[in-house]
């Protein structure tokens, strides 16, 4: 496996190539990484959802979401979240802020193409049919859209150190259960502790939306004392927007960070 010093350098050439990539192959990479991690999110909703214990609940997700981010790496796709580690090509001055900054847009709009088609076929293909599915998907959305900025933004970054540490420990593995157990803890700890995945959120709070179109779902949560008054689609920006800042200084800090104390000094 490639240790921590040797990451840099290894690190430091994927982000050259991330940089230099077609638009096109980038975007569509980008669009199966947000698919897979909606489809992480998907599983972990549908076991954990009958569960009364919100312990236990947690758990459940963690050991089934993390899943979506192994697929993403094993694939080659494209997550916004993993590729704020570019910072450590710019850093070793082998790639260009503008070429980061092109390859985090780019990715950005593909994740959030993946997660929403997932949101939307699980909406059409009738799983909110159950109504006890429908209000944890209301129920989970409402709490993403009320949270205050601050704290969106801290548990972002906290969220994204740990995403980037999966990535870190994925990509040092050199065989299949390696990799795959690299990229596991990391996020199962995230997911456990209750931080926030913007890519994830793509999935969760439009899901939450779409439930909410179902009169009898949006009724039945109400009935359940979900209060729904801060699900909306501007909702859903005000949770975008300061997850997603504190996704980018976790993810960019922690590639920093690793750079300062890894790389090797000529």
């Amino acid at each position: 496996m490639l240790s921590p010093a040797e990451f840099v350098p290894f690190y430091a050439q994927l982000g050259v190539k991330k940089c230099a990539a077609p638009l096109v192959k980038l975007f569509l990479a980008a669009v199966l990484a947000g698919f897979f991690i909606a489809s992480g999110a998907v599983a972990a909703s549908t076991a954990s959802y009958g569960l009364a214990n919100a312990s236990v609940a947690r758990v459940v997700s963690g050991l089934l979401f993390p899943f979506g981010l192994i697929m993403v790496i094993l694939t080659g796709a494209e997550l916004f979240t993993g590729n704020c580690m570019i910072t450590i090509s710019l850093l070793e001055k082998q790639a260009g802020l503008a070429g980061m900054v092109r390859n985090l847009a780019v990715v950005y709009g593909g994740n959030f193409v993946g997660a929403a088609l997932l949101a939307a076929a699980v909406a059409y293909g009738g799983a909110f049919s159950n109504t006890d599915l429908a209000v944890y998907a209301l129920r989970t959305a409402a709490n993403k859209c009320a949270l205050p900025f601050g704290r969106a933004v801290v548990l972002g970054i906290l969220c994204n150190v740990l995403v980037c540490a999966g990535v870190m420990c994925s990509l040092c593995g050199k065989s299949l259960p390696g990799r795959a157990i690299g990229a596991f803890v990391p996020v199962s700890f995230f997911v456990i502790g209750g931080f926030e995945h913007c890519v994830a959120n793509m999935y969760y709070i439009p899901a939450g939306l779409l439930a909410a179109g179902v009169p009898r779902c949006a009724q039945l949560a109400q009935e359940a004392g979900v209060d729904l008054s801060a699900l909306s689609w501007m909702g859903f920006l005000q949770n975008m927007i300061p997850v997603t800042v504190g996704n980018i200084i976790g993810g960019c800090g922690f590639g920093a960070l690793i750079w300062a104390t890894q790389r090797t000094t000529k």
